[in-house]
This record gives structure tokens, C-alpha cells and sequence, in this order.
């Protein structure tokens, strides 16, 4: 099974992938001031922390009831590419929802954003037997407009140009081609029919993709149908999973629920499992307020092995996210008004951020793949519990899948129920 991500911004600018982490571009683009912090990559890392949490606030809030599936990862990225390309007042909004310290500049963020595009591309050259973990960037470029040369030699892998005036449909197929290409046709038909017009000048998808074995499988013969309650009056059943194991096992006291990391096979990226007691009311969002990045780090840090009789529904979650509004109001709107100040992409009046396209699939079964979802039904203590713990996600439950190594939250939901 596989987990999958796909996000697209329309009508307008973007770029990605980068080459060496040395490059006479990014003088030629941004000047040579790196900026006194020599906390440049760590700012990045805890950045996009502050973002994720943030948005998963706001995706939770614009679905109050229902499952929330989506990747900060691709949606920071995309973002951190649109700010290469801001100016003025939009620069500065964009800097601000980044969650950029007024310490650090274009320069300095975007060797750090080389830095890390390059370590990606090595990790996924060497690649890996346990699991495969890979994101792409796309700049479809109108063929009428002409990006800044030093933009255009940092982005030469990844700008394709297209005639979008001349034939809308047929660019916005290719596009859509390309991104079920990236995702092994996990995700299709991105971004729908007349999104893309004769006035579309840039369209920046980026495809992330995620498949990985459970370091500690699930027998399917332990697979049975049981209980899962939606709500206190709701209850459904759900295809449960189950195995006795050692994980990392902790009562958070800040997030006032139990928390549960299931690592995949190489250890390097792990599902967190972050249960509230079944009988608080709004335990979600109760957890959801206090997600930050400190609380983030207690549960990663937290390497205390125990043995756990572990119980986790099996599920396929696929999601359109409507992302524009969220970005509005995480304080990005300034890129969808007249008035958003793109120039920084062709030196010239730039183009404009029409819309935002987000599409997200995750499928969980006993053998593993990216994310999971679990949860317990004992209510929380501020004490460990008994030996062996039990880990019954029989309710809703916020989890994550997280890079260990890259320190990045790749994906995020909130599973309420079996239903989409």
C-alpha cells in the first residue's frame, strides 16, 4: 500500500529541485549576504515544524468532523519556492507564514533549501531497500514568458515550457500526466477541467511519494472487524489490526493523550500516533492546540521501549484539500490579490497566484505503508501504565509520518472515520 501526496499551484509562479550546493545563480539572483546566523538549516527544520502544526490547526478547523489528510512538507516547499520569487509586500507575508526569522534572507534560505534538495537527491541516488521516499518539483512555464536567467540556470531541471494560450487542455494534460508519473497513478487527474486557461502563465506541482514496510508487521490472520467509535453517539466498524510488540510507548502530560511510534523498516521515518482519552470531549482539538514544536520533540526524543498490545485500524484515506482558504488564513492571501508581487521570477511585473490544487491518498494495511492510524480507549494518566501497555485506536486520532533523518513532518491527518 502507499501513501501519496500531490500539490499544484496554478496560474502563477513556483519552482523547485536544485543541483550542487554551490552555485554562481544564486549570487546572480540574490546577492552574496548570508546573514550573520549560522543557524540558517535549523531555522529552515523548525520553520516548516511551526508551519505544519499551523496548518493542520487550520485544516482541522475547516473540517470539523471529518478525516484531514495532507502533506506540509510539499505545501512548505512550494511556498518557500514562491517566496524565491516574491517581492516587497508579498516577500514579506511569505516570510512570515514561513515562519523565517527576520535573521536570515533569500540568500541564506536558499543555499539551505539547496542543501537540503541536494542531501534529498544523494539519499534517494544511494536509495533504499526498506522504503522509498521521493518528492519532485515541476515549473510549467508559459513559452510567452521569460524568467530571469539566473532563475532559469537554478531551475533548469526542473522548468518545462508549454503553450498553454494556444491549447489549455492539452497543458493541462501533460501536467496531470506528469504528477500520476511521480506518484505511480496513485494520484490522478490533479488538477480538474478548466482550471487551467489561455491566461495561465506558470503552474508549480510538486509530487511527494511515500511507501514503506512496518519494521514489526501485522499477522493478517489477526485481522478482524470491530468497533470504531466515530463520536460518542456514532459507531461504525473498521477492519482492526493487531500484534503484541516493543515501541516506543509515552504519556504526553503537554498533549494530554498517549502516543505510539511505529517505525518503518531502515528507522529513518516513523508513524506517530497521538491518542486523546475516548471520553474527553473535543480530545482532537484539544490535542491539535497543543501541537508544537516543542511537544513535537518530547515524543520523537522520547526512547523509552516497552511492550505494547498494539491495535490500529486499516484504512485508504484520499482527499482533495481546498488549500486556498487555508493559505488565506495562515496569512498567505497576499499571493491570490492583483496586488501579490511576483516580479522577482522575470524582473519584470509578475504573474499572479490564481488558485491552489492540494490531492492526498494514504492506504494502511498489515504489511505497512506510509502513514498509519491508531489509538487508544483507556482514558489518559499522568503515569506510565501497567506492563504490557494497550494501544487501542478504536476513536479518533491525529497522527503523522515524520523523516527522523530530515526532520520533516511529510504528512499529517486526523482519522475520524472510515468514511472519506
Amino acid at each position: 500500500m502507499e501513501m501519496i501526496f500531490e500539490l499544484a499551484i496554478l496560474g502563477t509562479v513556483l519552482v523547485a529541485g536544485l543541483q550542487a550546493v554551490s552555485d554562481p545563480g544564486v549570487e546572480q539572483c540574490f546577492g552574496n549576504d548570508l546573514s550573520n546566523s549560522p543557524n540558517t538549516r535549523q531555522d529552515l527544520f523548525t520553520g516548516e515544524q511551526m508551519f505544519s502544526m499551523d496548518m493542520l490547526r487550520e485544516a482541522v478547523a475547516a473540517t470539523p468532523t471529518g478525516n484531514v489528510f495532507f502533506s506540509p512538507f510539499s505545501v512548505y516547499n512550494a511556498l518557500l519556492l514562491a517566496y524565491f520569487g516574491a517581492e516587497n509586500q508579498t516577500e514579506a507575508s511569505l516570510k512570515k507564514a514561513l515562519r523565517i526569522p527576520e535573521t536570515q534572507n533569500k540568500m541564506s534560505m536558499m543555499m539551505a533549501y539547496k542543501f537540503e534538495k541536494y542531501f534529498q537527491n544523494m539519499r534517494q541516488i544511494n536509495g533504499s531497500e526498506s522504503y522509498e521516499l521521493r518528492s519532485a518539483n515541476k515549473l510549467f512555464v508559459a513559452n510567452t514568458l521569460k524568467l530571469r536567467e539566473c532563475l532559469a540556470h537554478l531551475f533548469e531541471d526542473e522548468v518545462q515550457s508549454l503553450d498553454f494560450h494556444a491549447d489549455p487542455e492539452a497543458a493541462r494534460e501533460v501536467i496531470n500526466n506528469w504528477v500520476e508519473t511521480q506518484t505511480k497513478r496513485q494520484i490522478q487527474d490533479l488538477i480538474p477541467q478548466e482550471k487551467i486557461n489561455h491566461d495561465t502563465e506558470l503552474v508549480l506541482a510538486n509530487a511527494a511519494y511515500f511507501k514503506g514496510l512496518w519494521q514489526s508487521q501485522f499477522l493478517p490472520e489477526h485481522t478482524h472487524k470491530e468497533v470504531f467509535y466515530v463520536s460518542h453517539s456514532k459507531q461504525t466498524l473498521v477492519d482492526m489490526m493487531k500484534q503484541k510488540g516493543t515501541f516506543n510507548h509515552i504519556v504526553s502530560e503537554r498533549l494530554g493523550a498517549h502516543v505510539l511510534e511505529l517505525p518503518y523498516k531502515g528507522n529513518e521515518v516513523s508513524m506517530f500516533i497521538i491518542l486523546p482519552p475516548y471520553a474527553k470531549a473535543n480530545g482532537i482539538e484539544a490535542v491539535v492546540k497543543e501541537l508544537s514544536v516543542e511537544s513535537l520533540q518530547e515524543i520523537i526524543e522520547d526512547d523509552l521501549p516497552r511492550a505494547v498490545e498494539v491495535s490500529i485500524p486499516k484504512f485508504t484515506v484520499e482527499q482533495s484539500l481546498e488549500l486556498r482558504p487555508i493559505l488565506e488564513r495562515l496569512g498567505v492571501g497576499d499571493l491570490f490579490q492583483a496586488t501579490s508581487d511576483l516580479s522577482g521570477f522575470t524582473g519584470t511585473a509578475g504573474p499572479r497566484l490564481d488558485d491552489a490544487v492540494h490531492k492526498a491518498k494514504i492506504a494502511l494495511d498489515e504489511q505497512g505503508t506510509v502513514a498509519a492510524a491508531a489509538t487508544a480507549i483507556f482514558s489518559f494518566r499522568s503515569s506510565r501504565p501497567l506492563t504490557p501497555a494497550r494501544f487501542i485506536a478504536n476513536h479518533p486520532f491525529v497522527y503523522l509520518v515524520y523523516d527522523k533523518t530530515a526532520r520533516n513532518i511529510l504528512f499529517m491527518g486526523v482519522y475520524r472515520s472510515p468514511y472519506n
